[in-house]
Order: C-alpha cells, then structure tokens, then sequence
C-alpha cells in the first residue's frame, strides 16, 4: 500500500489533519446552535410523577 515511510507517514498526517477539522467543525456547530430547552409536555409529565409519588 505504501512504497516508503515518507507516503505512510503522509498519509498519517492528512488523517490526523482531517479528524481534527471534523472535530473542530462539531464543536463550532454546538456552539452555533441555541442550548436545548425542555418541553412544557416533559415537564409536566415529570410533575405529576412527583405529585404522584408524594401521595
């Protein structure tokens, strides 16, 4: 697959290289995007489970 050391270690770089821009590329996303809220229907559904168990 690789005639010498120097193609390997080519190769080596730009996968390294590329998954670095990926990641970078996630991260900018999430900070791009608003924080998730919850839904009024969770949260009260997660109420009446609470009203529900103090009873």
């Amino acid at each position: 697959m690789f005639g010498n050391d120097a193609e390997f270690l080519l190769h080596l770089h730009r996968t390294q290289a590329a998954e670095l821009r990926a990641d970078a590329a996630a991260s900018r996303l999430a900070r791009a995007l608003p924080p998730r809220r919850e839904r009024w229907r969770d949260r009260w559904q997660r109420l009446g489970r609470t009203d529900a168990a103090r009873r």
